[in-house]
């Protein structure tokens, strides 16, 4: 590999002009920053999306099940003895999600509702998440009681007391209708608001309610059916693994999702600012990459007396060719190396030194410092991403060097 070596050696060698050395220098600075600003952006992504995984975790389960098709579970209490029997599996709960509206008094507030079994509270961890009252789905006098999102609390007026009332009404599913008396047409129940959640994600926050399973059942005219199986898995398993065998078990009649897929939309919309963030990024990669072709034509014009020689000792346009495309391949590399290292470095110092915090009130924020989490496939990713553009660049310059050597 003699061109490598030369290559080397006129990458490393003092030049007879300084400003050449500065200029090859300078070229691989902005590919090393470049290529940490990646690492760091890319991880700071995946810390804000680990930020709401655990958030969501307050209220969604490791593992949900829903039908393939339909929207309804006909026999729920069945699937969930079968899931129930699954290795893993710890507790597993029907439960109801729909549309209704909360009325109290004057106010009127379309809400998204959640009936759940009682030992929900205990499963869900609904507790770390409550800002006023108790999580009780029922009175010590029997009646039902619900959970209100800060939300909803905020527009309807209602907190958490024995004497806070409100009814949730929902279309009637079953049964006449009287066009005379349009009241007919809707369900409702009277519930108690035993407490008030805040789990600082919107689509909870501004209009869920949590409601016994029972009062969901009665407004909806259900006997034993559910919209979807909260599973919770034991804190010793997998829950990928055990999501696989239950995908296995219930076959294609029904759905088995993780925590990110029950708010796919949510993650998607984050998946794709983070991967245009990295297209903008790899774009400044290729603009800053392309720099070294006018580093290396500066460089032929320094080494002309040199390529003039090996020329005469019988050196093909070829292999003086080459000596340039491995003078830019190592600068490409050099610079994506530096920066990779430099990347990873900044990112690990933040994940378990937390040494930049966000400005503002730490009592009103969920986390202190910046999120980040280094991630080995984005760094995969960098080094693919420069690796074409070393191949690209490269390419560009075996042109013009071939031009300049005629």
């Amino acid at each position: 590999m003699l061109s490598l070596r030369i290559a080397l050696r006129y990458l490393f060698a003092k030049k007879t002009h300084a400003a050449v050395n500065v200029i090859s220098w300078i070229s691989v600075a902005v590919v090393a920053v470049a290529s940490a600003a990646i690492v760091v952006v890319l991880s700071v992504f995946n810390g804000f999306t680990d930020l709401a995984v655990d958030h969501l975790s307050v209220l969604d389960p490791p593992l949900k099940v829903y039908p393939s098709s339909g929207k309804v579970i006909g026999d729920a209490d069945s699937l969930a003895a079968v899931i129930g029997r699954t290795a893993g599996v710890d507790a597993v709960m029907p439960v109801i999600e729909e549309r209704g509206l909360l009325v109290s008094g004057t106010h009127q507030q379309p809400v998204v509702f959640l009936g759940v079994e009682d030992d929900f509270t205990v499963l869900s961890g609904i507790d770390s998440a409550l800002v006023d009252g108790v999580a009780s789905f029922m009175t010590t006098d029997g009646r039902d009681c619900m959970s209100l999102s800060v939300g909803v609390a905020v527009a309807t007026g209602l907190r958490a007391s024995s004497v806070g009332q409100a009814a949730l009404y929902v279309p009637r599913r079953l049964g006449k209708i009287q066009p005379s008396n349009p009241a007919t047409a809707f369900r409702g129940d009277s519930l108690v608001v035993s407490s008030v959640f805040q789990v600082n994600q919107p689509e909870y926050d501004n209009e869920f309610v949590i409601i016994p399973i029972g009062a969901a059942r009665r407004l909806l005219d259900y006997d034993a059916e559910a919209t979807a199986m909260n599973v919770y898995v034991s804190s010793k398993a997998d829950a990928g693994k055990v999501a696989d065998i239950l995908r296995s078990l219930l076959g294609s009649g029904y759905e088995v999702k993780d925590r990110i897929g029950q708010q796919e939309k949510s993650f998607r919309m984050i998946a794709i600012e983070k991967w245009i963030t990295f297209m903008m990024l790899a774009f400044i990669l290729l603009v800053a990459s392309f720099n070294i072709i006018s580093t290396l034509s500066m460089l032929v014009l320094e080494k002309r007396d040199n390529l003039d020689t090996l020329r005469c000792l019988g050196a093909p346009r070829q292999m003086v060719s080459r000596i340039f495309v491995w003078q830019g391949w190592l600068i490409s590399f050099i610079g994506a190396l530096i920066g990779l290292v430099l990347g990873v470095g900044l990112t690990l110092a933040q994940q378990y030194g937390g040494f930049i915090r966000l400005n503002a009130d730490p009592s009103s924020l969920t986390v202190a410092v910046y999120p980040v989490r280094l991630a080995f496939a984005d760094l995969l990713v960098l080094v693919v991403v420069a690796a074409f553009i070393g191949l690209l660049t490269s390419r560009v310059t075996a042109y013009f060097i071939r031009n300049q050597l005629k």
